[in-house]
């Protein structure tokens, strides 16, 4: 079996891309998504399952942090698949990504509230 050359040209003039790459960016594209779908799984049941307590106020913080980073990692990531994807097309360098610091930044805060929580309780 031999793979298609990179850099071939489609019938359209636009440039063709390994499909390797595309494959690629659409499995870094999925577990973006994943990561979005647990923080929205995690943010509804710490609102569900949480008793009301003194500590409701963390409850309540956890929870739409939580739900705000789902949010914005699951907009994100189609934004980062899509420029990803047109860098491919036109040959140009990829993209970073402001998705990294933003999840590392949200998660820390959630982690410190929920210590803070445990705590106090």
């Amino acid at each position: 079996m031999t793979l298609p050359e990179v850099g071939a040209e489609s019938g359209d003039g636009e440039e063709e891309v390994d499909y390797r790459f595309t494959l690629a960016n659409e499995r870094t594209f999925l577990a973006w998504i994943r990561t979005a779908l647990g923080l929205l799984a995690g943010g509804l049941a710490v609102h569900t399952l949480v008793q009301p307590t003194r500590l409701a106020g963390f409850a309540g913080a956890i929870s739409m942090i939580c739900l705000v980073l789902s949010l914005a990692v699951a907009l994100a990531a189609f934004r980062h698949w899509r420029r990803v994807n047109l860098a491919m097309r036109a040959g140009g360098p990829l993209p970073g990504t402001i998705l990294v610091p933003v999840l590392s930044a949200g998660i820390a805060v959630v982690a410190a509230l929920a210590c803070v929580a445990v705590v106090l309780s």
